[in-house]
C-alpha cells in the first residue's frame, strides 16, 4: 500500500487517481505518519447518484461511511437513484428559501439533513463527462434551499468512477463540482477520482476503494 498523504486543517486535499497507482496533491502535504487523527465530529451528508446499488461508486460511498463513522461521525446517506425525487421546475415558489413545491423525498428526506450538515459528500459514476442525471436533479433542488446553503461555512467532497483513464476524463466533472462548491462558498476539502474503473472487479482490485475509506478515517 502506498503511503498516504492528507492535509489538516482548511487545506485541500486531492486524489488524483490513475488505474491502480497513486498521485497525491496538496497545498500543505503531511505523510501518513505525521496525519492528524481526524478533527472534531462532524454532521455529513452523502449523496449518491448511481442506479447500481452495488456499482463503482456505490463501493466508495460505502467505504468513506465507514471509515467517517469508525471516527466517529454522523452519516446520513441519500442514494438518489431510489428515491421519489423530482426536478426543479425553475417557478421561483421557493424564492430561493423554500418551501419547494415538489415535496418529495428531497424535500422532506434530504433537505433537513442537507441543511444541518458540517459536510456534503457528492458521489457518482462519470455519464458523458459529468455527474448522473440523479445527482444533476438533486443539486438543482438546491435552489429552493440556497439562503440557508449559501455562505453556511460547510465543506464538500466529490468521489466519482469513470471507466475512461485518460488525463482529462474527470476535467468536465471536477469544474463543474468546483463551480458548486464556489458558487455556495463551501470549501472543497478534497476528491477521490477512480479512472480505469469500469467495473465492480476492477475498483476492488484498485485502491481507490481503501482511499475512500482513509477519507472517511482522516477527515
Amino acid at each position: 500500500m502506498n503511503r498516504r498523504v492528507f492535509i489538516q486543517g482548511a487545506g485541500l486535499i486531492t486524489f488524483l487517481l490513475s488505474g491502480c497507482g497513486l498521485a497525491l496533491q496538496s497545498s500543505d502535504a503531511q505523510t501518513a505518519d505525521q496525519t492528524s487523527k481526524g478533527g472534531d465530529k462532524m454532521k455529513i451528508t452523502i449523496i449518491t447518484g448511481s442506479p447500481h446499488k452495488n456499482g463503482t461508486s456505490a463501493l466508495l460511498a460505502d467505504k468513506f461511511i465507514e471509515g467517517s463513522q469508525k471516527a466517529g461521525h454522523e452519516v446520513f446517506r441519500f442514494n438518489a437513484a431510489f428515491e421519489d425525487i423530482h426536478p426543479c421546475l425553475g417557478c421561483d415558489r421557493c424564492g430561493m428559501n423554500g418551501p419547494c413545491v415538489h415535496q418529495d423525498a428531497i424535500a422532506k428526506k434530504l433537505q433537513p439533513e442537507l441543511i444541518a450538515a458540517d459536510l456534503v459528500v457528492f458521489v457518482t459514476p462519470l455519464y458523458y463527462f459529468g455527474m448522473s442525471a440523479q445527482l444533476k436533479t438533486v443539486i438543482d433542488r438546491f435552489y429552493a434551499s440556497n439562503v440557508k446553503l449559501s455562505g453556511s461555512g460547510k465543506k464538500a467532497i466529490l468521489m466519482a468512477t469513470a471507466y475512461d483513464d485518460k488525463d482529462w476524463t474527470m476535467s468536465v466533472l471536477t469544474q463543474h463540482y468546483q463551480t458548486v462548491v464556489k458558487y455556495l462558498g463551501w470549501e472543497d476539502i478534497g476528491t477521490v477520482l477512480a479512472v480505469g474503473c469500469g467495473s465492480r472487479p476492477l475498483i476492488e482490485r484498485s485502491e481507490f476503494p481503501e482511499q475512500a475509506y482513509q477519507m472517511g478515517l482522516k477527515i
